[in-house]
């Protein structure tokens, strides 16, 4: 297991933010990923439009998880419209 630090990005809408949230903390729990800390960072307006969107909802995460597991997660956040970006970085 390593320890990850885990930015995310969903849409403002509060119905698509629930959604995408949902299978996130889904997808760990099925991976027996460990949050160690999750953070509501609220909604943020960008520097410049992503996905013709002008804001975002942020969330930050600190988790202890497989190495092998996170290249899964990124292949299904990319195919998730509610999610806008994501990134994560091993500590």
């Amino acid at each position: 297991m390593r320890n990850y630090e885990f930015t995310i990005i969903f849409d403002s809408n509060e119905e698509n933010t629930k959604k995408g949230l949902s299978l996130v903390e889904g997808l760990f729990k099925d991976a027996n990923v460990e949050i160690i800390k999750k953070d509501d960072m609220d909604i943020k307006m960008f520097a410049y439009e992503i996905k013709k969107q002008d804001k975002g909802h942020y969330f930050y995460y600190e988790l202890s998880a497989d190495p092998a597991s996170i290249v899964g997660f990124e292949q299904k956040f990319l195919l998730e419209n509610s999610i806008l970006k994501f990134l994560f970085i091993a500590k």
